[in-house]
């Protein structure tokens, strides 16, 4: 079980573990839970905000407005906003990922968490451990 002596654990999740945590009821959906008990700290930047909340509204999730407002409304409180302190590109092999990893360092994060598994290939890029959603989860157990 992980224990943080000075506070929560600060973690960044990329968009689909976000997505999964909470428009599905797996296990995923625990991830909610424990932002809300105070164990963890999410964190965005403002372009990983911008990718969540355009995802919110695409056709597969039949979101209507006032439902993807409610979510937003819901989940923002928890999460801190950051502004990224540094650019880093080439790390993953989708250059895409690579977005993560510089709001990882600025929030000082000790996870990022992804379902993505060249991401996931990563481990750790310098104090960030890159780990899935189920063995993040298997840390609370």
């Amino acid at each position: 079980m992980v224990k943080k002596a000075q506070g929560l654990i600060r973690v960044v999740l990329d968009t689909n573990i976000l997505l999964s945590a909470l428009l599905f009821k797996g296990k995923l959906s625990r991830i909610v839970d424990l932002w809300k008990e105070g164990a963890i700290k999410p964190f965005f930047s403002r372009e990983t905000f911008e990718e969540f909340r355009t995802a919110l509204g695409y056709p597969k999730f039949s979101l209507k407005p006032d439902e993807i407002k409610a979510i937003l409304e819901e989940t923002l409180p928890y999460f801190e906003v950051v502004e990224i302190q540094e650019k880093i590109s080439g790390v993953c092999k989708d250059p895409d990922d690579d977005k993560f990893i510089p709001y990882a360092l600025a929030a000082s994060a000790e996870y990022i968490v992804s379902g993505d598994k060249d991401l996931c290939s990563l481990k750790k890029y310098r104090p960030v451990k890159i780990i899935s959603g189920i063995k993040f989860l298997k840390l609370f157990e």
